[in-house]
């Protein structure tokens, strides 16, 4: 049955132009409120920390970020001895949002592991390059010479 359109109530607009200008605006994490628990400067503006867990035990939102940096930072993570938990999950297809969660043993915190864990695989992905980097070399070189001959 369709709703009765004289008895539907109409959305209504902002209060101000002021609180029209508030809702629009983005705020960076640099710049956020350090009293608001949810938002806190990591950094990088796209990762937010979640509300709900302590210094040991922290849920980080991702934006912009998929399966491709949530697994390889999962694993590389969980190579932590100092870490006792790292899970990611993406939570809906249509959005472009990773979260991953990391429990620590103290006084280890989660936010360290988290920095450590992009450290190290930034450090895996350079030995990667170079190697590839390598082996590309070689084999235009070999190419080369058996065109050469």
């Amino acid at each position: 049955m369709a709703p009765n359109k004289s008895t539907e109530e109409p959305v209504a607009a902002p209060a101000s132009s002021q609180e029209d200008e508030t809702m629009e605006e983005d705020v960076a994490l640099q710049e956020a409120d350090a009293a608001n628990p949810a938002i806190y400067n990591l950094g990088d503006s796209r990762i937010q920390l979640l509300p709900g867990g302590d210094e040991f035990n922290t849920s980080f939102e991702f934006q912009k970020e998929d399966h491709t940096l949530g697994n390889a930072l999962r694993y590389i993570i969980m190579k932590n001895p100092e870490v006792d938990f790292c899970g990611y999950s993406i939570p809906h297809p249509s959005e472009a949002l990773m979260n991953i969660r990391i429990q620590t043993f103290p006084p280890y915190t989660a936010q360290e592991a988290l920095n450590k864990g992009f450290e190290d695989l930034i450090a895996l992905c350079d030995v990667v390059a170079d190697t590839f980097t390598t082996e590309r070399n070689a084999f235009a070189a070999n190419q080369e010479s058996q065109m050469q001959t």
